[in-house]
């Protein structure tokens, strides 16, 4: 399995683990990392944990940038940079003892009409080799939805499929060039059909609206309440039990990643998926889980979807 990834807006992202969140205050850190981030560098980073090729197609930009690049080649991972003005942006995560995660997200550097060109360039380039290709995250300033619209239509005519992680009108703009798989979270499926999503029935009649504007197949996360496959063949629930949470920082991306290895496609990849998922939560930062950390017989796949279970967090 060979799967290319594209992170328009990628970053270098610094952890720090808390005894508690206090507003005002002097904090101490009982630990800390810095790690390359961005949904797609941390499918990249699964994908290679997991023992396949992988290459991220990235605009990086200053030290860093340069950081970033480093990072990932130090765990095996090929980059194609596409080099930018701008510096690449720092995140920080900030993780407690329960696993309740603040994030504080930089927009990240505005990329010219040039720069977004040249990055669909890369990837129409690198394209013929993939299996997949997983289009990630959020645009940074400069690019609007059409271009996500343009880099998927780019991508299948190139013929690869095409898996896409991202919200709001990134999403709708590119539904209408029919990517193989859309994998939003329950908030940004909410957002895509503009209406709350109460229960599990509600998330799997939503994501059905979202495969009539486009989408393949629609590989949705409900947090600790599972995960939605929704296919033209048929729709299934998966869950997975976790005893501890450590970090949810890219375990999303770690799920999409499991997706993609193990086919993309049917109840066999969404159990990946989750498996995948919950062994990310159980590590620190944005660790992505190698083979060891998976616990496959905690997950549970099944076509009789719960759709009256309420969601613990209703999406809005």
């Amino acid at each position: 399995m060979n799967i290319l990834t594209v992170t328009p807006n990628p970053s270098l992202d610094r952890t720090y683990e808390v005894p508690g969140l206090r507003r005002g205050a002097v904090l101490r850190a009982t630990g800390e990392r810095v790690d390359p981030g961005g949904k797609g560098v941390n499918v990249s980073r699964a994908v290679a944990a997991a023992g396949h090729r992988t290459l991220a197609v990235l605009p990086l930009g200053g030290a860093p940038g340069a950081l970033v690049a480093e990072l990932l080649a130090a765990e095996g991972i090929e980059v194609a940079v596409v080099p930018v003005a701008g510096r690449t942006r720092s995140n920080i995560a900030v993780v407690e003892p329960d696993g309740s995660l603040t994030k504080i997200n930089a927009p990240g550097p505005e990329l010219g009409p040039r720069e977004g060109e040249l990055l669909l360039a890369t990837v129409r380039e690198h394209s013929a080799r993939a299996d997949w290709i997983a289009c990630c995250g959020s645009l940074p300033p400069g690019l609007g939805p059409p271009w996500y619209a343009d880099l998927v239509a780019r991508a299948r005519a190139a013929g690869a499929r095409v898996a896409l992680d991202t919200s709001g009108p990134c999403l709708v703009a590119a539904l209408r060039e029919r990517p193989d798989v859309v994998k939003p979270n329950a908030e940004e499926l909410a957002r895509a059909v503009g209406r709350p999503l109460a229960t599990i029935g509600d998330a799997v009649q939503a994501a059905q609206d979202i495969r009539e504007s486009g989408a393949g197949a629609v590989l949705a996360s409900l947090g600790v309440d599972g995960q939605l496959l929704v296919t033209a063949s048929g729709t299934y629930f998966a869950c997975a039990a976790v005893d501890a949470v450590r970090s949810t920082v890219g375990a999303g991306d770690a799920s999409l990643a499991g997706f993609l290895t193990a086919g993309g496609e049917g109840p066999r990849a969404l159990a990946a998926a989750v498996a995948h998922g919950a062994a990310a939560v159980r590590l620190p930062g944005s660790v992505m889980p190698a083979p060891a950390d998976l616990v496959p017989a905690s997950v549970t796949v099944t076509e009789a979807v719960p759709v009256d279970r309420p969601l613990r967090a209703p999406a809005s």
